[in-house]
C-alpha cells in the first residue's frame, strides 16, 4: 500500500496569467503558497479475491475491469499515464471540498500520479508530476485551467512561479525571512462562503475574454514583482494586503461570474471590520474568501463574518510526498 499526501493551495497574486490564452502572448507570473491541508490518495494491490480487476473509491465507488470503463476522467487519464492499469485499489480522501477555489482537482491529479509512480517502484521529481499533471488536465482532458495548482501542489512552500511560451515553468521558492513567513501567515485569514461552483465554466469565460482583458491580466501579473519585495523586504507587510486588494478589483472586472452582489457584500463587510485586503480564491464565484487582516483587528473581523465559517491555517513547506509505504511493497 502507497499513501501520499498532497497540499491544497491560495493564490496570492498573477491568477489568470497561468492561462495558455495569456502566456503564450506575454509571460505569466504568480505568487502562490501551499496549506497544511491535504488531498490523501490511497493506491493498494488489489487481491484476485475481487471479482473485478480495479477499484476505485472516491466522492463515489467504481468497480471495474479496464481502465477505459473508468469514469473518473483524471484516475483513467492517470493510470494510463503511469502504467498502473490492473489489480489495483485507489481510495481519496481531502481535508476540503472540491469547488472551493484551493486548487482541488490538480492537487488530487499531482497525488494520484505520486501515489501510482511510487506503487511502481519509480522516483519521480516534483517538476515531472507537475508538467504530467498538467498534461491530463489541460491537454488529455481539455479543461480550461492554468498551471499554477499543479505546480505549487509538487512543489510547496510559497513559490513564485512563472509560465512561459514555450510551455515551460519556472518555480522559484520566494526568499525572505521566517519572521516575514510567519507575520504574513498570522495577518491572513479565511472564510468560507458555503458555495461551491464549477471553475471550469467561469475560466472558459475568462479564457474566451483574454485578447479583450490583456491590459488588466498584465497589470495583475505586474502585483506579483510587488508582492516578492514586500516580502524581501519584510518591513512594510500592510502593502501585501493592498495589494490584494488591487488585484481583487481587478480581478472581478474579467467576467460577471467571478463576483456577484452577495460576495461583494461580504468582501466590504471584511473591509469595513478592518481588513485591508483580499480576495475569494481560484476562479470565482464562491468557495473561500482569503484576507489580510492585522492581528488587532482580527477579532472584529471574525465577528463581523461570523456567518461565515473560518478556517484556520497554516503555510506548508512542503509539497506532494509519499507518507507510507508498506513492506510488502
Amino acid at each position: 500500500m502507497i499513501i501520499s499526501r498532497t497540499p491544497l493551495r491560495i493564490s496570492f497574486c498573477g491568477g489568470g496569467t497561468d492561462l495558455s490564452s495569456y502566456y503564450s502572448r506575454e509571460q505569466g507570473a504568480v505568487v502562490s503558497a501551499a496549506l497544511n491541508k491535504y488531498v490523501y490518495i490511497t493506491v493498494n494491490r488489489l487481491s484476485r479475491y475481487f471479482q473485478n480487476r480495479i477499484l476505485l473509491k472516491y466522492s463515489q465507488s467504481e468497480l471495474c475491469d479496464s481502465v477505459d470503463e473508468i469514469r473518473h476522467p483524471i484516475i483513467r487519464e492517470a493510470m494510463k499515464m503511469t502504467g498502473v492499469v490492473d489489480r489495483v485499489e485507489i481510495t481519496s480522501m481531502a481535508d476540503i471540498p472540491a469547488g472551493t477555489g484551493l486548487g482541488s482537482s490538480s492537487t488530487y491529479a499531482v497525488g494520484l500520479l505520486h501515489a501510482l509512480y511510487t506503487f511502481k517502484g519509480e522516483f519521480v521529481s516534483a517538476e515531472r508530476l507537475a508538467r504530467e499533471a498538467c498534461r491530463i488536465e489541460i491537454e488529455r482532458l481539455g479543461d480550461p485551467i492554468g498551471k499554477q495548482d499543479q505546480y505549487i501542489a509538487a512543489y510547496g512552500g510559497i513559490c513564485h512561479i512563472r509560465f512561459n511560451a514555450d510551455e515551460t515553468v519556472f518555480v522559484d521558492p520566494v526568499v525572505c525571512s521566517y519572521e516575514t513567513k510567519l507575520a504574513l501567515q498570522d495577518n491572513l485569514m479565511m472564510f468560507y462562503t458555503g458555495r461551491t461552483r464549477n471553475a471550469g465554466e467561469i475560466l472558459e469565460k475568462q479564457k474566451a475574454s483574454t485578447h479583450e482583458k490583456m491590459d488588466v491580466l498584465t497589470r495583475m501579473r505586474d502585483l506579483v514583482g510587488e508582492a516578492l519585495e514586500v516580502l524581501r523586504e519584510g518591513r512594510s507587510l500592510n502593502r501585501f494586503g493592498e495589494l490584494l486588494h488591487e488585484g481583487w478589483l481587478m480581478k472581478r472586472s474579467l467576467v460577471d461570474s467571478i463576483s456577484d452582489d452577495d460576495i461583494n457584500n461580504h468582501y466590504e463587510t471584511a473591509i469595513s471590520a478592518g481588513a485591508l485586503g483580499g480576495k475569494i480564491l481560484g476562479a470565482g464565484g464562491g468557495g473561500f474568501f482569503l484576507f489580510y487582516v492585522e492581528r488587532q483587528n482580527q477579532e472584529r473581523v471574525r465577528q463581523a463574518m461570523s456567518n461565515l465559517q473560518e478556517l484556520t491555517f497554516r503555510f506548508e513547506p512542503q509539497g506532494s510526498k509519499i507518507i507510507y509505504i508498506s513492506d510488502d511493497m
